[in-house]
């Protein structure tokens, strides 16, 4: 009954990540895409405005949990 029951976990989990997979594939598609039709002049435009953003953010505090 264990090992059953163990197959169908493994069978899940390669499920899943087959899912996975062919959303990276589609996310490699759109990068390589990306990349390819847009200069890198955009790219550092993009990267610059995207970093004055970050450092115009207030600054943001984590408290870990006490234990």
């Amino acid at each position: 009954m264990e090992e059953e029951k163990n197959n169908n976990d493994q069978s899940s989990d390669n499920s899943s990540d087959s899912a996975e997979q062919s959303l990276n594939k589609d996310y490699g598609k759109e990068a390589s895409q990306f990349i390819q039709e847009t200069s890198l002049e955009k790219m550092l435009e993009m990267a610059e405005i995207a970093r004055i953003k970050k450092l115009s953010e207030p600054p943001k505090w984590v408290i870990p949990d006490e234990i």
